[in-house]
């Protein structure tokens, strides 16, 4: 059996829907309580509980892992419950001027891309139907469902090439890198899952596209936006969608900023690697994230469930000086992140490929050039 006192720091995310609920009900400063509590608390508790370099037994049966993967089960209709609670109450609420009902779904927003986007990618990654489908729900209610084809069939196959829209390039601002994904992503998923379908020899219009599962629940959720809040609802939907969104490829951009495999002539690159990432082992916020910071693990093996994930040491794979918390509010601030992360990744590439002396080619999106 799971052992409590291990699996119930990963439930903490249950405590933020609450936030809301007290945000909606008392309006005034209480509305920051839900971005305060995801960003500066668990900066806080990072700095208080530090470092977790211990490394769980990866061979563990799934039957010992049920209660992790019990709150990404409860979690969907939990925040799809605030969701639909929010769009018919804000709207209706007297004491709630229009800057407060924006900042509420600017909140749920931060909510939704936060736990909502990284649990659908928990689950997405996972052989069960249902688990897949409520992935597609959490990204349907957020308007990004291209994310799981774009995010399996794009990213994993192709992360720290140019071929990755989400790899971001070394010395490429947020602020660039953000429009960017926006524009190149959907088309790069639709041509993957249209190749997939070529290759079973199925058109693109065929049933089995998920595009159209895709279009089909992201309209129900427009649908029931409107229908629970009107235009005002529709629009507070839209606020909600478009900051989980960036609050996705926030940690999209920070995750692999700079860093990239080998190539190896041909189209051809060498095997993903944890040194193409960037791992982070802070305590607190991978708790909040399900060890999504654990990322140098995720990418070498995509079929490992949270728990399980592995930290490596800094011999291995590159590291994070904070957690994502701290580290998505700086990437906010391109100066300042430049010079926490630009000489890491001098670093970094100094260490792994000494060879390569001619970085500037791949910083414009094509093959570096080994000296």
């Amino acid at each position: 059996m799971t052992r409590l006192p291990r699996v119930l720091p990963f439930w903490l995310s249950l405590g933020l829907p609450p936030l809301a609920l007290v945000g909606m009900y008392y309006g005034g400063w209480t509305i920051a309580l839900l971005p305060l509590s995801t960003w500066w608390l668990f900066t806080l508790l990072d700095a208080i509980t530090g470092h977790n370099t211990a490394n769980p037994d990866p061979l563990t049966p799934e039957a010992r892992l049920t209660a992790y993967r019990l709150v990404t089960l409860v979690w969907p209709p939990i925040q799809f419950a605030l969701l639909a609670l929010m769009l018919w109450y804000v709207p209706r609420a007297a004491h709630l001027d229009t800057g407060a009902r924006v900042w509420l779904f600017f909140g749920m927003g931060v909510v939704s891309g936060t736990i909502g986007i990284n649990y659908s990618h928990e689950l997405m990654h996972q052989k069960s139907r249902l688990e897949r489908w409520l992935a597609d729900a959490l990204l349907a209610s957020v308007l990004y469902s291209h994310f799981r084809s774009e995010h399996l069939r794009v990213h994993h196959i192709h992360v720290g090439t140019p071929r990755d829209p989400v790899t971001a390039r070394y010395n490429e601002g947020f602020h660039r890198f953000f429009p960017r994904v926006l524009w190149q992503c959907p088309p790069s998923a639709w041509r993957a899952e249209a190749a997939m379908l070529a290759r079973q020899g199925l058109p693109w219009w065929h049933r089995q596209n998920p595009f159209w599962r895709y279009a089909g629940l992201q309209l129900a959720f427009l649908t029931l936006a409107f229908l629970l809040g009107g235009w005002t609802g529709l629009g507070l939907f839209l606020v909600q969608a478009f900051t989980a969104i960036w609050q996705l490829e926030l940690v999209n951009y920070i995750e692999h900023y700079g860093l990239t495999r080998r190539h190896l002539g041909e189209g051809k690159y060498e095997h993903v690697l944890p040194r193409h990432s960037w791992n982070a082992d802070q305590r607190a916020s991978n708790w909040l994230l399900i060890n999504l910071q654990r990322h140098s693990d995720h990418h070498f093996k995509p079929d490992r469930r949270f728990p399980l994930l592995q930290t490596y040491p800094r011999c291995e794979a590159p590291q994070l000086p904070y957690g994502y918390p701290l580290m998505t509010m700086a990437a906010m601030i391109p100066p300042l992140w430049k010079r926490m992360m630009n000489r890491r990744v001098k670093a970094w590439r100094k260490k792994h490929y000494p060879d390569i002396q001619d970085w500037h080619p791949y910083n414009k999106g094509l093959n570096p050039v080994a000296g």
